[in-house]
């Protein structure tokens, strides 16, 4: 198979570094990355503690306006624990409510732009 992995996802953002403050303070995602590229460009790749795939906020992309990213999953261990530790840092869920399906439980959460994520603690026993 040609492709191997999904390494990094443009989040659109107008203010990069009240993103990467966000993103980093209260998700606690490693910046990897802060640099100039380009003509009046900035390079901010940023990881979530557990690895995996890498962030970049974005502000060049005339397509893909701040606020636009929508239903991106963010898995957890456990999330009951997650949703305590990110509110304690500040971090305002979108629903009251813990959602619940046969693959798992979940909480969205929007960022300071907009962008819609997934807070997901799958179900280790679903499709087993």
């Amino acid at each position: 198979m040609p492709v191997s992995s999904l390494e990094v996802i443009s989040v659109p953002v107008t203010d990069q570094d009240r993103a990467k403050q966000f993103y980093a303070d209260v998700l606690g995602f490693a910046a990897e990355m802060d640099g100039s590229f380009g003509e009046n460009m900035r390079w901010v790749m940023l990881r979530p503690p557990g690895g995996g795939t890498a962030i970049t906020l974005v502000t060049w992309f005339e397509s893909m306006p701040a606020g636009s990213l929508t239903g991106t999953v963010l898995g957890c261990q456990d999330l009951d624990a997650t949703v305590a530790e990110l509110s304690a840092r500040g971090l305002s869920f979108a629903d009251d409510q813990t959602q619940e399906a046969p693959w798992g439980r979940w909480r969205t959460f929007t960022d300071p732009d907009g962008n819609g994520w997934v807070l997901q603690q799958d179900n280790p026993g679903f499709g087993s």
